[in-house]
């Protein structure tokens, strides 16, 4: 089975657990805290991937450091990561569990991409413009990045909406340049 599948089949047994705790967000900011403390923290990676560490001892740890700060079928979620072998996967099983929780509330992310700087009020009416489009509650991500001239450039999954002006600068050009020919 692809580590992807993997993933989000723990993701979705989180989510269950987080459902019946009745808190679905601060599951999903534990599990991401832990996938960021694996991303930054070389040490905490090599820990939990070390064979030399029986997964018994890990466990221990992650109770010891855990254990009062976190729900306890949390904890046990963790450790029968460590029992399986799966620990691995956290950033990925975090990255899944939001997207569960986001397709639970019919919302999705768009990376939006302008030229130059925008207000709020512009950037809100972007946003209610896709959720339009999309039929979903939209929440963007804006990035500014003044090659693209002007007009916006969104990327929704693997969709790519490109209205950007050097986009149709290029279009232009092409039709120019096999007119002439």
């Amino acid at each position: 089975m692809r580590d992807s599948t993997i993933a989000r089949n723990y993701a979705e047994a989180l989510l269950e657990l987080a459902r019946r705790a009745e808190d679905t967000a601060g599951w999903g900011k534990l599990i991401d805290d832990v996938a960021l403390g694996m991303r930054q923290n070389l040490t905490l990676t090599r820990f939990l991937e070390s064979p030399k560490i029986s997964e018994a001892q890990k466990c221990d740890v992650l109770s010891e450091a855990l254990g009062d700060r976190v729900p306890r079928y949390f904890l046990r979620f963790l450790q029968a990561l460590v029992r399986k072998r799966r620990q691995m996967l956290i950033p990925a099983i975090a990255a899944e569990y939001q997207n569960l929780v986001d397709d639970a509330a019919n919302t999705v992310h768009a990376n939006v991409t302008v030229a130059r700087s925008m207000s709020e009020a512009d950037e809100s009416g972007i946003a209610d413009h896709l959720s339009r489009v999309l039929g979903k509650r939209v929440v963007t991500h804006m990035t500014v990045n003044p090659e693209i001239l002007g007009g916006v450039v969104v990327k929704v999954g693997d969709t790519v909406m490109d209205g950007s002006v050097r986009r149709r600068l290029a279009t232009l050009r092409g039709r120019m340049m096999t007119g002439a020919s």
